[in-house]
C-alpha cells in the first residue's frame, strides 16, 4: 500500500491527539483547581427606602462567604446603590446603610473585615444620559477577590 504525504500528516496528527488525550485527565484536574478561587460576585436586593436584610439576602450572603472557603481573600468589595427616586443626599445615605448592613453580615459570615472596601454610590449612575431610569438599583454589589493559597 502506497502512503501519500497527506496520509503521513494525518497519521502524525492522530498520534499527537492520542498523546495529548492521555494527559487530559490530569490537565482537567489542574484546571479545576485553578478556577476554584476565581472572583465570587453577588447582588443583594432591597425593598424601597430600606437597608434591612431579609432571610433570602442573609442566605445569599452566607453562600457568597462560603464561596471563599479554601481561598486566600485578597479583598471584599461592597458597593451600595440606590435608585433615582427621592433626594440625592437621602439616596446616598441609604446606599451607605445598605453597604454597611451587607458588610456586617459578611463579617458575621466569617470574612475578614480588614479585607473590606465598602463604598456607596447613592443614585449616581441611576439615570442614563437620555434620562431613562436604570432598573434594579436598590441593591448592594459584592465581589470577593480571591486567589489560590500558596
Amino acid at each position: 500500500m502506497k502512503r501519500t504525504k497527506r496520509d503521513l500528516q494525518l497519521g502524525g496528527l492522530c498520534l499527537a491527539g492520542i498523546i495529548l488525550l492521555s494527559g487530559c485527565q490530569g490537565w482537567r484536574e489542574g484546571l479545576a483547581q485553578d478556577t476554584r478561587c476565581d472572583p465570587v460576585m453577588a447582588e443583594i436586593y432591597f425593598e424601597p427606602d430600606s437597608a434591612e436584610l431579609g432571610p433570602d439576602a442573609l442566605d445569599l450572603i452566607s453562600a457568597t462567604a462560603q464561596g471563599a472557603l479554601g481561598c486566600a481573600i485578597d479583598g471584599v468589595d461592597v458597593l451600595g446603590l440606590a435608585d433615582a427616586t427621592g433626594a440625592a443626599e437621602v439616596n446616598l445615605a441609604l446606599s451607605q446603610a445598605r453597604a454597611a448592613a451587607v458588610a456586617q453580615a459578611l463579617a458575621e459570615a466569617g470574612l475578614p473585615e480588614a479585607a473590606f472596601v465598602t463604598q456607596a454610590a447613592g443614585q449616581r449612575g441611576a439615570v442614563t444620559a437620555e434620562g431613562v431610569d436604570r432598573p434594579m438599583r436598590r441593591r448592594v454589589d459584592i465581589r470577593l477577590r480571591l486567589s489560590t493559597p500558596d
